[in-house]
């Protein structure tokens, strides 16, 4: 039989709610041992003193009794409502007191002693006593009330200054992560050294640190990984010249294969510099997604088909087959985007499909929505989990690269206002989703163009 978990309101997990219910259950518990207290010592004063009372006026019915003389008002012999167990204990010979009502449901101090084989009683009202302890407790319960609400509601003040600066400081940590290197906490308590740090200050100090310190980091080597790629551009132009010198054949066609490599490195490292900077600037224009994505993907294959030629030009290379790349489109639709960042986008993630999948690769145009899916060994666990990484690829076949493809194109999504996912289809192969934002114009907006531009 499974066992059904208790879960309780989202809202009781905040520290705010926890702290309040632990005031509520200390302060009630405090309340409640002190009027206890209270409780039991005045009724046991009152008590006594009723039976004080008691006893002195039975000794003085005793001493009327024995000269013969009128007993005092509320004494006699065997007075009815006498409670049986004060009887009992006058017919064994010994004398007591017992609070209990009597005939008429009043309270009485009874006090009761023998007496020639009966009980010599007194009766005393005993209501004003226990109107005196209602009131006591009344007081008591009202007191606590007031007292555990204002306990509550500076528990409460104190504890929503403190859970809000943790809010601040949970927030700016998020915008952290989110790539936000200038968000700092900034309490006011870290800025005068006369102020003394609670645990809260502590933390947003130790975070403000870490921001200051990583962002340091991160601008370091931006700023390394321009200044290298900037300064491989002037040799590797002059390399490029000397090998275009070179007689023809086999070994001169290595060296400008190496020579064109080292440049889209270059040159890809220079985009993600500027990427990582944050300074590029989108030229947004509405464009028709289907031939957009067309266009982009026919110049991949383009590119693909002459690099195909180069490779099977000499004696000793056979030519290769380019397989072209599908493009379906399912339901086109209008898109405000950079036309130049996502067909960069599209061009790198079906350029990284066809050199590390297997054909058939397709693309989907489905509304917002472009999948591109080849047929391979699919994306590596780390790169699905985690998204692309530099430098480390897992790609079978041999064919490895730097891992800046999908880096680039993941990149230049963010900035375009994409989402860029990676997975694995169930049947095999790598699938690269691209959300874009939708654009809808007057027309779609008034509901008098309902049909789909597809192309």
């Amino acid at each position: 039989m499974k066992r059904v978990r208790l879960r309780f309101p989202a809202w009781t997990a905040s520290l705010t709610w926890k702290a309040l219910a632990f005031l509520t259950v200390m302060c009630c518990a405090l309340a409640f041992f002190l009027g206890a207290l209270v409780h039991v010592s005045v009724t046991h004063q009152t008590v006594e003193q009723a039976r004080e009372k008691a006893l002195d006026k039975l000794e003085r019915a005793s001493v009327a009794y024995e000269a013969g003389e009128a007993l005092p008002p509320d004494a006699g012999l065997d007075l009815p409502g006498l409670p049986d167990s004060l009887r009992d204990l006058v017919r064994d010979g010994q004398r007591g007191t017992l609070v209990e009502n009597d005939l008429e449901g009043r309270p009485r101090m009874w006090a009761a002693r023998p007496a020639d084989g009966r009980a010599l009683t007194v009766a005393l009202d005993y209501r004003q006593s226990v109107e005196t302890i209602t009131g006591l407790d009344r007081a008591i319960i009202g007191s606590s009330v007031l007292a555990i609400g204002a306990t509550l509601l500076v528990g409460a003040f104190a504890v929503t200054r403190v859970t809000r600066r943790l809010h601040q400081t949970a927030q700016v940590a998020r915008r952290i992560g989110a790539g936000d290197l200038d968000a700092r906490v900034n309490d006011p308590r870290n800025q005068d050294p006369a102020r003394h740090q609670d645990e809260v200050s502590t933390v947003s100090g130790a975070l403000d640190t870490m921001a200051g310190t990583l962002q340091s980091k991160l601008l370091s080597e931006q700023r390394f990984t321009a200044d290298v790629a900037h300064e491989l551009r002037t040799p590797l132009t002059g390399l490029t010249a000397a090998a275009e010198l070179l007689p023809a054949g086999r070994p001169s066609e290595m060296v400008q294969d190496r020579v064109a490599t080292m440049r889209r490195l270059t040159e890809d490292l220079l985009e993600i510099s500027r990427l990582d900077s944050g300074s590029e600037q989108v030229e947004l224009d509405v464009h028709q997604l289907g031939p957009l994505a067309e266009r982009a993907v026919r110049g991949v294959d383009a590119g693909r088909a002459g690099a195909g030629a180069g490779a099977a030009t000499g004696t000793s290379t056979t030519a290769r087959t380019v397989v072209a790349t599908e493009v379906r489109v399912v339901r086109g639709v209008s898109v405000e985007t950079d036309k130049r960042r996502l067909e960069r986008v599209l061009g790198n993630l079906v350029a990284n499909a066809h050199k590390h999948g297997r054909a058939p690769v397709v693309v989907t145009v489905d509304g917002p929505v472009i999948t591109v899916r080849d047929h391979g060994d699919g994306y590596p666990a780390y790169l699905v989990e985690h998204g692309p990484q530099r430098f480390r690829t897992e790609a079978g076949g041999g064919r490895g690269g730097h891992g800046l493809g999908l880096t680039i194109a993941a990149g230049q999504a963010e900035v375009i206002g994409a989402r860029l996912t990676f997975a694995n289809a169930p049947d095999g192969g790598a699938v690269a989703a691209l959300v874009l934002p939708a654009y809808e114009d007057e027309e779609d907006r008034t509901g008098q163009n309902g049909q789909s531009n597809t192309k």
